[in-house]
């Protein structure tokens, strides 16, 4: 028997995402899988493709009992998970938080953006859950498992994982201007908008369409700025794209006086700089210089690509990333996240080949 995991949300986009990886990691059993709406529905039933793979049925919030659990995933409106974790952990299990109730370190910053916190203690606690760049806080929380104690992971938005992952090793390698915006113009699959269809997201309206929206006001901002040590500095504008799920994030990043001009940065230098920094990343490609990543390359997956160009005549940087936004950006991370709290390879269990055509 392997431990004993829960979704709560399951049959949203993300849930569902993670009961399709969770149906088939060697060391967590999903023993149940929550939807008030469609609560006594077979999942086969509500989403053809587990035919054959599960017999599981949805179940209400209310009436699952998670305390003998190892593990849950929050797959829950923000605002949601700050009110089921307190209990989750007190009962002893473990809990994996896709929504934005854990991320922010700074209670006031989420009451600015979302609404007043309701469980500070445990947002002081939790580790946020952006593997490569948040490696430390994971392993302080797994060795915090190890010892017996249920521990909190926060996991990063979609938005903020793209455009962190792309931004974060020239930022700390000190090869951006300090002073200047970080301008991160992305794109998202209408997935990332979840489930319930509105005047943005149905097919009517997303079709044959991109639009911007939130611009100066979305609230992945912040989170990004935490991410990347930023204040004040970040300019995210996302966009709708027609189509399911995949995100591209292109950041431009002012070099530093030091590194710009015809004298600064090549380009083979600034490739070599992230796979070295992402050398211990798995889930990070870096592609060669001049290599733009797609979001068809990554789908079904919890990579990310990277790719990296420089302009010279504006003095910049522009670094692009490519992820699953259900996957690498949500549910997917979720597991990685949890695999290290339990202290496996991250990978185990996760997709990492997506599909070529």
């Amino acid at each position: 028997m392997g431990y004993r995991a829960g979704v709560v949300g399951a049959a949203g986009f993300a849930g569902i995402e993670l009961v399709r990886l969770l149906s088939r990691h060697p060391e967590f059993d999903l023993a149940a899988a929550t939807s008030d709406a469609l609560a006594g529905t077979p999942i086969a039933k509500a989403y053809p493709a587990f035919t054959g793979v599960t017999d599981l049925a949805f179940s209400t919030h209310e009436d699952t009992d998670f305390s003998a659990f190892d593990v849950v995933f929050l797959a829950v409106p923000h605002k949601a998970a700050m009110g089921m974790a307190p209990n989750l952990i007190a009962a002893g299990v473990t809990v994996v938080d896709l929504s934005a109730d854990f991320r922010l370190k700074d209670p006031a910053i989420y009451e600015k953006w979302y609404a007043p916190h309701t469980a500070t203690d445990l947002l002081a606690q939790a580790a946020f859950g952006l593997p490569e760049l948040t490696g430390d806080e994971l392993a302080a929380a797994a060795e915090r498992r190890a010892a017996g104690e249920a521990v909190l992971v926060g996991c990063a938005g979609c938005y903020p994982t793209a455009t962190s992952l792309a931004a974060a090793p020239a930022i700390r390698a000190g090869l951006v201007d300090a002073a200047a915006p970080v301008v991160a113009d992305a794109v998202s699959g209408v997935t990332g908008a979840g489930k319930k269809a509105t005047e943005r997201t149905h097919y009517c309206f997303a079709n044959e369409n991109l639009e911007a929206y939130g611009v100066g006001k979305h609230r992945h901002t912040p989170e990004i700025e935490q991410i990347l040590d930023a204040k004040d500095r970040v300019v995210f504008t996302p966009h709708l794209a027609p189509l399911k799920r995949g995100l591209l994030s292109t950041v431009t990043l002012p070099l530093a006086a030091d590194f710009a001009g015809d004298d600064g940065l090549n380009a083979d230098e600034v490739v070599a700089a992230y796979r070295e920094f992402y050398k211990d990343s798995p889930m990070v490609r870096v592609l060669d210089a001049g290599q733009m990543p797609k979001t068809s390359s990554v789908v079904g997956t919890c990579g990310c690509h990277i790719g990296l160009a420089l302009n010279r005549r504006a003095g910049v940087l522009v670094a692009v990333a490519a992820i699953d936004n259900l996957c690498k950006g949500a549910a997917g991370q979720a597991v990685q996240c949890a695999n290290i709290v339990y202290g496996w390879d991250q990978r185990r269990g996760l997709p990492m080949v997506a599909m070529p055509v």
